[in-house]
């Protein structure tokens, strides 16, 4: 029997380097294989915002461990259920948006982790414990230590708690969220805005004075800011952007000629001549 599947990014992550993400808006798996086929290191599906259910989030996985490639689901906030079914489902780890304060942290924690780290529900039988076949032991230590955790720091709340909430053990990554950050300090899509540029610089150093990893979204021109700033895993863009600058680009390089005499359309006004 396989060991349990080993998470690429922490891999590269704790050899110092730099890892990759693209984030995934569509529900096609296709999508997931064609960005492992490209080399990131994971892909980022999304059930926070996007109109995905679990048997997408399935199917990606599936794709994702074909090629080498970790999926990191953000999850919706309800119940724990919430937190664990994508690890069930054998994803790399999960994204937890909007954690509030060292105490929703801990619940987090002691939520989606095993003894002795929390008390996640325990469940073998899925994806994750190879359907019953991994030993119990294998399974309980390999999902604490190759199974990502990564907690978003998105609102001016949590920032008075970074260093309660970076000491935490079994927390692997603050992810800085800047998008809703903007809004939570009154200045929606301000980008250059001073006190945004302050919490993603102090979200980096929290995380590496205890030991944890710092990831953000970032983009192919901000890139060796952020990692200068101590970030090392970085979510280069997402697939309904990249379509959309492909498909913008496409029809404005266009430029049709004017069909050859005799070749003209035989529709005039929708209805035929």
């Amino acid at each position: 029997m396989k060991p349990m599947r080993r998470s690429r990014v922490l891999e590269r992550l704790r050899e110092g380097e730099i890892a990759t993400c693209m984030k995934i808006n569509l529900a096609d798996a296709r999508v997931v294989e064609i960005a492992a086929l490209a080399g990131f290191d994971c892909v980022w599906p999304d059930l926070e915002h996007i109109a995905n259910d679990l048997s997408v989030i399935e199917k990606m996985v599936w794709a994702a461990k074909a090629h080498d490639t970790d999926v990191l689901t953000r999850v919706p906030r309800g119940s724990y259920s919430d937190l664990v079914h994508p690890l069930e489902l054998d994803s790399t780890g999960i994204m937890v948006p909007h954690v509030m304060d060292l105490e929703d942290a801990q619940r987090v924690v002691w939520q989606t982790r095993f003894h002795p780290l929390g008390r996640r529900a325990l469940d073998g039988g899925n994806a994750d414990g190879r359907y019953g076949f991994l030993p119990m032991d294998s399974y309980l230590a390999d999902a604490n230590d190759q199974r990502m955790l990564v907690l978003q720091i998105e609102d001016p709340e949590p920032m008075t708690y970074l260093d309660e909430i970076a000491a935490l053990p079994g927390v692997d990554m603050l992810f800085f969220g800047p998008g809703d950050f903007s809004q939570g300090i009154g200045a929606p899509g301000v980008w250059d805005d001073p006190r945004l540029a302050e919490a993603r610089a102090q979200v980096a150093q929290a995380a590496r004075r205890h030991g944890k990893f710092a990831g953000t979204v970032g983009s192919l021109n901000s890139a060796d800011e952020l990692i200068s700033l101590g970030y090392s895993f970085i979510s280069l863009g997402a697939d309904v952007v990249g379509l959309g600058v492909y498909m913008a680009e496409a029809i404005a390089a266009f430029t049709p000629q004017t069909p050859a005499d005799g070749c003209a359309s035989v529709y005039t006004d929708g209805n035929p001549e």
